[in-house]
């Protein structure tokens, strides 16, 4: 019943969590106030040490590396849905260019030709000649 109602913390780690020996003042020299900060390197092997400058190298080129295969990719991608639209497009153009080529060539047999011009009056407009009947048929 002693041991549950003890709420003090009794691990190792509180005797190596030490305030600062002396308060900081701008006048001491940076290795004093980093051995203070950070510890003396006896310490810093005891808690495991600091990053190695190579493993933040490596996650630094690890990093570059991956944005510039994801700006590469998105490129990729961005690049053949272009070409699609270019092909739709491309062939949008043939088809109105093909269509445009054939009007041209009604209106010219239309301006030109008598018989395409009494066609398409009779199927365009109904027309019929002078000395003709019409007789609808159901």
């Amino acid at each position: 019943m002693n041991k549950a109602a003890n709420t003090y913390w009794t691990d190792s780690r509180l005797s190596t969590q030490r305030p600062a020996a002396r308060p900081l003042t701008l006048a001491a020299p940076a290795r004093e106030i980093s051995r203070e900060i950070v510890g003396t390197r006896a310490e810093v092997r005891r808690r495991g040490g600091l990053i190695p400058s190579w493993a933040v190298f490596t996650m630094i080129l690890l990093a570059t590396f991956a944005l510039c295969v994801t700006v590469t990719m998105r490129t990729h991608a961005e690049m053949r849905s272009a070409e699609q639209r270019f092909s739709q497009i491309r062939t949008e153009v043939q088809t109105l260019g093909n269509t445009n080529d054939s009007l041209k060539r009604e209106v010219q047999r239309l301006q030109n030709d008598p018989r395409a011009i009494e066609a398409a009056a009779r199927a365009r407009l109904n027309m019929v000649r002078a000395n003709e009947f019409v007789v609808p048929v159901n």
